[in-house]
């Protein structure tokens, strides 16, 4: 049984493919058009995942498609009265979606194909991309995010093969809709720069939490929560919002009487000041209050130890954090492209679940996206040849492992950067040391040298500290595993003058924990650091300077080029500046 799973016509378009239960390969859209956040229609990935497991488009079986256009009919119905020109939108999406088979069709040069698509409802994709490739046997399960077939959350249980949702929060409550917001509103327009506020949140005391509280309110007794509509647009028809192709557009969600009740607006150009900290630590704080009092609700109510997380507001790993230590939940599985990239590979296990079958996979690294070959490798240096020379850099090829990784050691633990390129690429929004940028976490000066030399980014940003599994609790106050960098948990008090690099403000690291089983290169990599240096850590960072992370060879020497990255990992290839042998 051949499914494919997409997630189109929205943020993050991706696809997944599935045989008999089992992902095979995964993309986000993004990283073959090279537009962040890429919406429309996903065809580059949709191609790739076809390519990856060698099946043609007629061994599909089902397509699935994580969109239910009945789902809250009646809901969306009323709305649409209230809201002509915004519905008049929906309904050309809605026209893409019913004529999706077609397109799939088109995008594999197979016009004579009628498939047969099966839709699932929104959020219970989100629950199926997490419960669904868990290693857990039953689990309490929480999908929460901005919205989707007009719900903003869902929560329920998992048992086997089955989703039993048991609520949900409909249009338009939201608290994804409330970060974004005020994350507008803090002077961070684009789509997907919740996680800039989430970062400058440290940086300030929840001084205004009383006003923040009226903004969202929730119940006591069931894990529902509201929205004050007086502080949003959304829900008047006056915040546009573009998900047709290329990168997805919101106009304001944030009304004028936000403005009144917390004062200006802060405008992008204008500087960060302790006012816009008390901001974020406000907006933050209440995020947590609200999220994991919902959360010890469906604890008590279901009576289990085990959790399944989802949806973009998952990504908030400074919350998911702290969910072991205040929840009653005892182990989490968040997995790596929680937001709606993931709604791919949902829709296709709950298509291939809903026929009870048994679940035999785990979904325990995201390496499911494009490798690329030693000939590809070397075909991309010689392309970029004669800049390569007019740079001074030297390539040389290291077939040895054990010296490959001694190398890379020595000079990333004598204050080089790194450019890391292995293997398939990581599905989710995270490098996980395949297409990682690595230095020093040892270096307090290793975080400014970054923003300088390669990212270009907001200062108050962290960077994450990969650590080697069985070290966790050596460096951190918590030691469950968390392999797809979403957790935040506090540094130890006596390692954070050890890697100062990756300790955030608040003394919490982004930590990505790896084992030998998820990624061995990687995970000798940084046991190769330890010998030398005696700090099982590694400072990682995406693999990309304002844009979408590199996936090819070639988008890999291009960002190393542009940028002064001091040397290049790609594959068994050595790269280095100015005649440096590496010697």
């Amino acid at each position: 049984m051949v499914i494919v799973g997409i997630n189109a016509y929205h943020g993050d378009a991706s696809a997944a493919l599935v045989i008999d239960g089992k992902l095979i390969a995964a993309a986000e859209e993004e990283r073959f058009t090279r537009v962040k956040h890429e919406a429309g229609f996903p065809a580059n990935a949709l191609r790739y995942v076809i390519s990856a497991a060698g099946v043609s488009a007629k061994e599909i079986n089902t397509i699935a498609v994580a969109r239910d256009p009945w789902a809250r009919i009646w809901r969306k119905a009323w709305y649409a009265l209230r809201m002509p020109a915004r519905a008049a939108g929906r309904l050309s999406v809605q026209e893409k979606f019913a004529a999706i088979g077609a397109e799939v069709a088109r995008a594999l040069d197979s016009h004579d194909t009628v498939f047969n698509v099966v839709r699932v409802e929104h959020h219970k994709a989100h629950l199926a991309s997490s419960f669904l490739v868990s290693p857990f046997d039953q689990a309490a399960l929480f999908s929460v995010d901005g919205l989707g077939d007009f719900a903003s959350a869902m929560w329920g249980v998992g048992r086997g093969s089955r989703i039993e949702p048991w609520g949900a929060v409909p249009f338009p409550h939201s608290l994804g809709i409330y970060y974004t917001a005020l994350t507008q509103y803090l002077g961070f327009p684009r789509y997907g720069d919740e996680y800039k506020v989430m970062g400058l949140a440290s940086y300030g005391e929840p001084e205004m939490i009383g006003e923040f509280r009226r903004i969202v309110t929730a119940s006591d007794d069931n894990p529902g929560f509201r929205l004050n509509p007086d502080f949003f647009l959304h829900h008047r028809g006056r915040s546009d919002m573009t998900w047709a192709g290329g990168e997805p557009q919101i106009g304001r969600l944030y009304s004028d009487y936000m403005v009144e009740r917390l004062g200006p607006a802060r405008d992008p150009a204008e500087p960060i000041t302790p006012r816009h900290h008390a901001l974020a630590a406000s907006l933050q704080a209440r995020l947590e209050e609200v999220l994991l009092d919902r959360l010890r609700m469906l604890q008590r109510a279901s009576g289990m130890k085990d959790l399944c997380l989802a949806g973009g507001v998952a990504y908030n790993c400074v919350s998911n954090g702290k969910i072991r230590e205040d929840t009653g939940f005892e182990r989490v599985y968040i997995q790596s492209a929680a937001g709606d990239a993931g709604l791919a590979i949902g829709a296709a296990m709950q298509a291939w679940h809903a026929s009870n079958h048994r679940r035999d996979f785990v979904m325990d690294h995201a390496y499911w996206g494009a490798a690329y070959s030693d000939a590809d490798i070397h075909a991309a240096i010689r392309t970029a040849s004669r800049e390569l020379e007019n740079q001074r850099c030297t390539v040389r090829c290291v077939d040895d492992e054990a010296e490959l990784l001694r190398i890379a050691a020595a000079k990333i633990a004598d204050g080089a950067v790194a450019g890391w390129f292995q293997g398939r690429m990581e599905w989710g929004p995270r490098a996980l040391g395949n297409r990682s940028i690595l230095a020093d976490p040892r270096r307090t000066e290793m975080r400014e040298i970054l923003n300088v030399k390669i990212k270009r980014r907001e200062n108050f940003r962290p960077f994450a500290p990969s650590i080697l599994e069985e070290s966790v609790s050596e460096y951190f106050e918590q030691s469950f595993p968390s392999p797809f960098m979403l957790m935040a948990y506090r540094v130890r008090p006596e390692k954070r003058a050890v890697i100062p690099a990756t300790t955030h403000v608040d003394g919490t690291g982004r930590l990505q924990t790896v084992n030998e089983g998820q990624n061995r290169r990687y995970y000798r990599l940084i046991r190769e650091f330890a010998r030398q240096t005696g700090v099982p850590v590694l400072l990682n960072t995406s693999f990309n300077e304002n844009e979408p992370v590199v996936m090819k060879p070639a988008e890999a020497l291009d960002c190393f080029l542009r940028t002064r990255m001091d040397f290049l990992v790609l594959g068994n290839c050595l790269v280095t500046r100015f005649g440096d042998d590496l010697t």
